[in-house]
């Protein structure tokens, strides 16, 4: 048996359901309700207390809501009883009215007319994605004008406190979740980095770019490329600019104090990659006619940072990540950073099984506990 407060939140959990025949143009009605009907072997009273609770909250009674459809039944134990044999929703104002969404329905109605005035191509996606849409009524017109112009305007290059839309400066960066599943229907493939999650790089928008700090490790080279100083931080797209870079080795360092303490490297320069901000070097295209080391901690995320940087530079070589330097600094061994154990594909043999060792004791060598006498004779060894 179902009470009326059953068949309400039978009905709610329809909603999204409903919404969705709305765009598509599908009938939804008359809704059936599932319910169990009554058994003979059903307490009498508990049985008539059920029907008349049920007829007093239907439309019947109440002017909306859900009808009930009685048939005479014959019970074994209780004869001749009238009980619902049906219970269904007849319309949209019944629907609506009962679980209490009149005027969010109207809302959604008005949001979608204007929405597919507009931008047709969105009827699918507003009939697979109701939920997405129903947070976002309030402003649902101002998210049309921001996709508005980014239709007119794919890939603007300006700041979003630039954008020329009558909306407040924050409302993009503050609704950027739904505008990203907006425009990534809206726009053309050609529109959208389909590689980028960031809003701003997805669209081609300004934002304030991650700063890369080098260091050149050859006066010569700084004076050959016209450098102001031997260290730097320049932002993403400048570094990826730089010129006179092809052909030169680089050192590509996890820590910051062994980064500033590198030795002179002929045709060297050093780049600081913050450990895995080492992502952001996959733009920089001169790396990949660079000769390319890298060099950090020895424990898990240091090999996981290698890994990924091998899967941007296949040419990148490692030092002082082996088994000997291990072994050399037992000592300065500590406990590492708890991680699953994860396949890491970019590993060549000797870094695997360091890798593995190091997995299975947690074990963490921290690169600065190798004294800068061995950081120079390996770097001279390798790349002087």
């Amino acid at each position: 048996m179902i009470s009326p407060a059953d068949i309400k939140q039978q009905a709610e959990r329809k909603y999204l359901a409903f919404l969705q025949t709305t765009v598509r143009g599908d009938s939804f009605f008359p809704l059936e309700l599932r319910f169990r009907k009554a058994r003979s072997s059903d307490d009498y009273l508990l049985l008539r207390q059920w029907v008349a609770t049920l007829l007093e909250s239907s439309k019947a009674e109440r002017g909306f809501g859900y009808s009930v459809t009685l048939e005479e039944r014959q019970l074994r134990r209780y004869g001749r009883q009238s009980l619902p044999a049906r219970i269904f929703i007849e319309s949209a104002g019944d629907y609506l009215r009962l679980i209490g969404k009149v005027q969010e329905f109207e809302q959604w109605q008005a949001a979608v007319h204007r929405t597919l005035a507009q931008f047709p191509q969105l009827q699918s996606w507003l009939s697979q994605y109701p939920q997405r849409v129903l947070p976002h009524l309030a402003i649902w017109d101002d998210l049309l004008a921001v996709c508005t112009y980014f239709v007119a305007h794919p890939r603007p290059g300006l700041y979003l406190r630039e954008l020329p839309i009558a909306v407040h400066t924050k409302f993009v960066e503050e609704n950027q979740a739904i505008l990203r599943q907006l425009l990534d229907v809206l726009l053309p493939a050609g529109a959208i980095d389909a590689t980028e999650n960031h809003f701003e790089r997805r669209f081609g928008l300004r934002y304030e770019e991650p700063q890369i700090r080098l260091r050149l490790l050859d006066d010569h080279l700084r004076h050959a490329l016209g450098w102001p100083a031997a260290d730097m931080s320049l932002t993403l797209s400048d570094c990826a600019g730089l010129g006179g870079m092809t052909g030169q080795t680089i050192l590509i360092i996890e820590n910051k104090m062994t980064f500033l303490t590198l030795p002179p490297v002929k045709n060297g320069l050093a780049i600081w990659g913050k450990g895995f901000q080492v992502n952001l070097l996959r733009s920089i295209e001169w790396l990949g006619t660079c000769s390319i080391w890298y060099w950090g901690d020895l424990d898990a995320q240091g090999f996981a940072i290698l890994s990924q940087l091998r899967s941007y530079w296949p040419q990148t070589r490692s030092f002082l990540m082996d088994a000997g330097t291990l072994a050399k600094y037992q000592a300065f061994v500590v406990a590492g950073t708890p991680t699953s154990d994860v396949v890491l594909g970019q590993l060549d043999k000797g870094e695997t099984a360091v890798y593995q060792q190091l997995m299975a004791r947690n074990w963490r060598l921290e690169q600065e506990r190798i004294r800068q006498e061995d950081v120079v004779a390996v770097i001279s060894r390798l790349v002087g």
